[in-house]
């Protein structure tokens, strides 16, 4: 058994400014930026958003802009499985996280666990 939800939107922002990129979303989501979050580090930058909501993190990548969905569990290997039947597949193994590709294409990563209360809110998988 293992647990999984749906934990943040990451907006990938083909940019030399992260900063500017996040002040964007800021504004157009309208959740401040949170400088001192720890995922505000290096090319990425977290807002913050109510501890209920799906956490929005601005990343400066190399790649083209776009967004992804990252789905935190408390069994990588396990989610990764489950997901895998049924029919995404494994684009990448990091040391922290998988990078998935759904049938259709979207990319999208499974992480370890990131925010409270995980095990209140995740779905619960036998």
């Amino acid at each position: 058994m293992h647990h999984s939800r749906l934990c943040s939107i990451q907006i990938d922002c083909n940019t030399s400014d992260v900063d500017e990129a996040a002040t964007f979303w800021a504004g157009a989501l309208g959740f401040p930026v949170d400088l001192d979050h720890a995922g505000s580090r290096g090319n990425y930058r977290q807002l913050a958003t109510p501890a209920a909501e799906p956490m929005v993190q601005i990343q400066r990548v190399d790649h083209d802009s776009r967004a992804h969905l990252d789905i935190e569990t408390d069994d990588i290997a396990a989610e990764v499985a489950r997901l895998e039947k049924l029919g995404a597949t494994v684009h990448k193994r990091l040391e922290r996280w998988t990078v998935m590709q759904a049938p259709t294409g979207q990319r999208f990563c499974v992480v370890r666990v990131q925010r409270p209360f995980f095990s209140q809110h995740a779905n619960r998988w036998d």
